[in-house]
């Protein structure tokens, strides 16, 4: 733990890799967002005509033998399959090339909601169907939450420390906030981070139906923030960055997106899964953040909401940002991607920091799509239907999760 004599080193973002519901890679994702596309569709992955929700926001046509060695992939989750997809792009953007010299310095650490949800279902199923013999033998590796961490580090051959973060939906935020602190306190020179999640399972949907969290509409599906919002909608996949202190980066030659400059983590202990009706511990968790990053309220240009659709998170986060925040929460903009990707558990902090990054790289805010009629509980400017170009220098990026897990990373314009 930091004890405040430390120096504190820059972190800049010199990479990005996405494969989400709307593309399988950054400029694809980013255009059908700025588009205010929806990844929304029928169910395809899962062969289960009970369940009461409409439909999934799924990586459509994701074939990992495009991405990989095909005998690699079928070793692999397919959420360590995304993962490894996005990895990939975001470390062919960022150049940095894994040697002698340097492996031992560059690290990983990842999130993810739960890991190898699909590959449980499936093993099980084989094993009462055919009997132990069966069973792949790659199949813990598969399961293990910490699996996608450990097949990146062989791929790169990374010998620094390799970590997962299991924070429910806050791991990704979780995971980048954890590596811009071992970047800026000198124990690694650059991190591959981010977060990965596949459970599209009828056990996963099942159990999000009979809590009560999702939503059951056919179309027009998530409306965060709306007043006849009823739920979230499940997703799946993967954003990843590479991150690296200033001097690295600069002694590289390497392209620097933006830099990580704060950092915020509380917990509720309210409940299981709904938030405090005050957003408390999720402002507590702004307030960190701002603090760790040296900046005001006035200073925040967008916020990245966590914006899940539920009737409880929408109202406790506009709640808590306006704690946090202050008046200047009603001058600041505010939207969830999750109108457009779903909520991708997990992985969905890290892929919002990468849409944080691109944000401040061409100046414009994404929109929360599905937004028609106005909630008096949630009251700030949430950038309705359509994509908005204005000044953005720093972004609030929020991931909540069940068992009150609050994660906040705050991304800002690199200025030399």
């Amino acid at each position: 733990m930091n004890n405040g004599n430390e120096p504190r080193r820059r972190v800049v973002i010199t990479g990005v890799g996405l494969i989400t519901p709307l593309g399988h890679n950054v400029p694809d994702t980013w255009a059908a967002v700025l588009r205010g596309q929806s990844g929304f569709g029928p169910i395809t992955l899962v062969d289960n005509p009970n369940h009461t929700i409409g439909g999934l926001c799924e990586v459509k046509d994701f074939d990992p033998a495009d991405y990989m060695d095909r005998k690699d992939a079928r070793r692999r989750d397919r959420y360590q399959q995304l993962a490894a997809t996005a990895a990939h792009e975001a470390m062919r953007q960022a150049g940095l090339t894994i040697t002698d010299d340097n492996r031992e310095q560059i690290g990983i650490t990842l999130g993810t909601g739960i890991g190898g949800m699909r590959t449980i279902i499936e093993q099980e199923a084989i094993l009462h169907e055919g009997g132990l013999r069966r069973l792949n033998p790659f199949g813990i590796t598969m399961i293990m939450p910490n699996g996608a961490a450990g097949m990146l580090a062989i791929d790169y051959g990374i010998l620094g420390p390799t970590t997962t973060i299991t924070t429910a939906c806050a791991a990704g935020n979780d995971a980048v906030g954890h590596a811009f602190r071992a970047i800026r306190y000198g124990e690694l020179d650059a991190i591959l981070t981010g977060g990965a999640e596949s459970i599209l399972t009828s056990v996963a949907i099942g159990g999000f139906e009979r809590a009560g969290a999702t939503s059951t509409r056919i179309r027009d599906t998530p409306q965060p923030f709306d007043a006849d919002r009823d739920g979230l909608v499940i997703g799946e996949g993967a954003g990843m960055l590479v991150l690296e202190s200033l001097e690295h980066a600069q002694a590289r030659g390497a392209t620097i997106l933006a830099e990580i400059v704060g950092y915020g983590q509380t917990t509720d202990a309210h409940h299981i899964t709904a938030p405090p009706d005050d957003g408390s511990g999720a402002a507590r968790a702004i307030r960190k953040a701002l603090a760790d990053a040296r900046l005001r309220p006035e200073d925040i240009d967008y916020v990245s909401a966590h914006g899940t659709a539920t009737p409880l998170n929408d109202a406790a986060e506009t709640t808590a940002i306006k704690a946090a925040l202050g008046e200047h929460a009603y001058r600041t903009a505010v939207s969830s991607t999750k109108s457009m990707t779903g909520h991708i558990m997990g992985a969905t902090g890290a892929i919002e920091s990468v849409f944080c990054t691109l944000a401040i790289r061409d100046q414009i805010m994404p929109p929360t799509i599905n937004y028609y009629t106005p909630d008096p509980a949630c009251d700030l400017d949430y950038v309705p239907n359509t994509a908005r170009p204005g000044r953005v220098r720093v972004c609030l990026n929020n991931a909540f999760g069940f068992g009150g897990h609050n994660a906040v990373v705050v991304v800002r314009e690199y200025e030399e």
